[in-house]
């Protein structure tokens, strides 16, 4: 790999440890790949911020990184364990919030925005097409390559934080064009309607054709929301960096492939019901992805004059909580017994064992309530969830 001569300054500790471990990490991983040189990105995600996925060793490792490591370009997080200041509220104990604090500190050290999201496109980190970013998240991710038109591999926790602490990654795979090609077309003939509808579509999507790059046709539209939950479970079930959508995804594609799977209703309803498990629901969880101000807003009307009867989560990030307190919805929300936690989602919280039973919209969130914290699922509308809660 041909480096620059500032990329060789940061090869050989001139701008400290920290930058010299994050081009040692990045020469390594271009190596791998085959890139013949290091190009700058202009924005970072930094995933592995929740202490149960981290625990003692890599916290001792971001430490280690803080001590003079500091970021090149606008870095955030990934959700953490917590609601960093309504932790107690949630039943998280007080040495993990102690420890989840820890690893905050460590990453502001370093000069990242300790916005903890999963989606950080709706609050500020907002690449635009054709832009070369550094993500980790696997459906933040998805969304800006997909959506956005953005430029970034599947990069790990090490991976992003190294291109923040340089401002530069490998080009390799999706930061070319050639990468971005589709392989194979999907022909959507089904009627989808909702997240959980999108997300049933990723887990189909997926499972038929894993990594491999999609051209999707016959779906006329798709809003924010609906194109966030697919992003997280097609990256879910499928690993998949990248698809493009006819009409409505931005980036253009010089031939689209003969090779064709079509997805019907049928599809659907089956990956809906291989999801859904015989339970009685004791949480409710939705914002996996993290909830837009718009399905703040929305399940605030349904829960308005209500009160819900089990635990629910509405997980979001902290500048979109911020707003709904100004509008009034956390107030019609918490009003009706539910809780906006921010920062965090039922995916990295430490929540295993406290429910027996989990009603969600997100497709993603089922794979990993069942798999990680050994909870029954059930998939469902978020009108649905919301009956269930209140039932």
């Amino acid at each position: 790999m041909q480096l620059t001569s500032e990329e060789k300054k940061m090869a050989d500790g001139e701008y400290g440890y920290a930058t010299q471990k994050a081009m040692e990490i990045l020469v390594t991983l271009g190596d791998i790949y085959g890139a013949e040189r290091m190009i700058p990105v202009s924005s970072v995600q930094v995933a592995g911020v929740s202490y149960a996925n981290l625990e003692e060793a890599g916290l001792e490792w971001l430490a280690e990184m803080a001590k003079d490591g500091k970021v090149r370009v606008l870095t955030t997080l990934n959700p953490a364990g917590m609601d960093l200041e309504e932790w107690k509220r949630l039943g998280i104990s007080e040495d993990f919030a102690r420890n989840q604090q820890r690893v905050i500190d460590a990453f502001s050290r370093m000069g990242i925005i300790t916005t903890c999201t999963c989606t950080p496109y709706l609050v500020g980190n907002v690449p635009h097409f054709g832009e070369h970013i550094a993500w980790s998240e696997s459906s933040a991710i998805c969304y800006a390559n997909s959506v956005l038109g953005a430029r970034t591999n599947r990069e790990g926790g090490p991976s992003a934080l190294g291109a923040a602490l340089t401002g530069r990654t490998p080009e390799y795979g999706f930061h070319l064009d050639n990468k971005r090609q589709p392989q194979v077309k999907a022909q959507v003939q089904a009627k989808l309607d909702g997240t959980y509808q999108f997300g049933a579509l990723g887990k189909v999507l997926g499972e038929k054709l894993g990594e491999k790059i999609s051209y999707i046709t016959g779906i006329p539209s798709a809003s924010v929301e609906e194109l966030k939950s697919l992003c997280a479970s097609y990256a879910t079930y499928g690993g998949v960096a990248l698809f493009h959508i006819e009409g409505i995804t931005p980036d253009r594609v010089s031939q689209i492939p003969v090779e064709t799977v079509t997805i019907t209703d049928e599809d659907i309803k089956a990956a809906i019901n291989a999801l859904n498990q015989e339970t009685s629901i004791d949480f409710v969880s939705i914002g996996c992805p993290h909830a837009t101000l718009a399905e703040l807003e929305y399940i605030a009307n349904k829960l308005k004059g209500k009160q819900v009867k089990k635990e629910v989560w509405i997980t979001t990030a902290r500048p979109t909580k911020q707003m709904a307190d100004r509008m009034g919805f956390t107030k019609m929300i918490e009003g009706a017994g539910a809780k906006i936690a921010a920062d965090t989602c039922c995916v990295v919280a430490p929540i295993k064992g406290r429910f027996v039973g989990l009603a969600t919209d997100s497709a993603k969130g089922c794979y990993y309530g069942s798999g990680k914290n050994r909870f029954k699922v059930k998939l469902m509308s978020i009108d649905e969830c919301i009956e269930e809660a209140i039932r």
